[in-house]
């Protein structure tokens, strides 16, 4: 099915920053200072479980999800990577990838819910995008 027929959920579009896209993936930073948090939303529409992707797609998407984790390492020296697909709030299929370090205001639980969200340096977001960017080969 043909990206034209596909949106990004208005959820999304709102609480993140567009970085980028790659074959299957669109690339979006959170629009939260509190953690390095990568989406990576397949441009597929209808897809709400990775199981909705065909096994092609299903291996580029890990692909993809792999690609942006270890940039994302590199670009953060973070402790640890927080990686999951959820969907219970946004249904539209989405990856989180999230830099975790032992001194943020959630570990070692989950990062949701625990610290609202915390704006952007504009000049240190758009340092670290350009970091990822250039790291996950987006440009």
């Amino acid at each position: 099915m043909p990206d034209s027929a596909w949106s990004l959920h208005p959820q999304l579009e709102k609480d993140t920053i567009d970085i980028g896209d790659l074959p299957l993936s669109r690339v979006l930073v959170i629009r939260d200072a509190n953690y390095p948090w990568l989406l990576l939303v397949p441009r597929r529409p209808e897809a709400v479980e990775i199981i909705d992707l065909d096994e092609v797609e299903q291996a580029q998407l890990m692909t993809e999800v792999s690609r942006a984790a270890r940039a994302l390492k590199e670009v953060t020296k973070c402790d640890k990577l927080n990686i999951a697909a959820l969907g219970n709030v946004v249904p539209q299929l989405h990856v989180h990838v999230i830099a975790r370090r032992t001194s943020d205001a959630a570990w070692p639980r989950p990062v949701w819910g625990v610290a609202p969200a915390l704006p952007h340096d504009a000049g240190e977001v758009q340092n670290f995008i350009s970091a990822l960017r250039r790291k996950i080969w987006l440009g």
